[in-house]
């Protein structure tokens, strides 16, 4: 099992309280939130982790150094901004299985890998999205599936009482992804997922497991105490 992770972000919303360093790398209860990535992909049995690195990564490798780990790592630096989408692709570029895992580094959705890859390749996908049901909130676009989990379309942010959101997982068929000649930068939400969505080869599939973001002050607060119970 290989996994991308993406953690070459600012943190701009958490800068007020974490200063300027990757979000990645911001501490919950002492550790950076990476640590705890690690630990959710050693549990899922993840044998290779690609990072994609790029803001202020001399920090993150720093770390690494220090780190006995359970997978095999390597990592890419942008050397300027390539979008989600180019950061993905740069490491795609090293992964070597067929289907890949991408987490994002600021996100934390305890999904159950690999039945998420059972669905995957039981429908043939192209890519395929954990998805998270929410209640009451604005932070989030919406995924829209049809009964057989077949992302039909995405919507913007704003209020909703329910919906499916994009928890930050996907499985990404490597051979499909490269083919699509994609430019070197990117967003992979607008210029991949909406792009081709049409083609009918995405897939959502639904987990009712743990999901915190914590792109901003309100959610890394609680992820302070979340942490505490769930890596005791």
């Amino acid at each position: 099992m290989e996994c991308i992770i993406l953690a070459g972000g600012l943190g701009t919303r958490l800068q007020g309280v974490i200063g300027a360093q990757p979000k990645c790398m911001a501490p919950v209860n002492g550790q950076p939130f990476l640590a705890y990535l690690f630990d959710y992909l050693t549990a899922q049995r993840c044998t290779r982790v690609i990072l994609s690195l790029g803001y202020k990564h001399n920090i993150i490798t720093r770390w690494l150094e220090e780190q006995d780990l359970y997978f095999e790592l390597d990592y890419v630096v942008e050397n300027e901004p390539l979008g989600t989408g180019g950061g993905i692709l740069a490491a795609m570029e090293e992964a070597a299985t067929d289907d890949v895992f991408v987490l994002n580094g600021d996100t934390m959705f305890m999904a159950d890998l690999k039945q998420l890859h059972k669905f995957h390749k039981a429908n043939n996908a192209s890519t395929t999205l954990a998805l998270k049901k929410m209640h009451d909130f604005d932070r989030y676009g919406i995924v829209h599936t049809n009964p057989a989990g077949v992302i039909t379309s995405f919507e913007e942010k704003k209020q909703r009482a329910e919906g499916l959101i994009n928890g930050g997982i996907y499985i990404i068929s490597r051979e499909e992804f490269l083919a699509k000649n994609l430019p070197e930068k990117f967003s992979f939400e607008k210029d991949y997922l909406e792009r081709f969505a049409g083609e009918q080869k995405f897939y959502g599939a639904e987990a009712d497991n743990y999901f915190i973001d914590i792109g901003i002050p309100e959610d890394y607060a609680r992820a302070q105490v979340d942490f505490k119970t769930l890596f005791p």
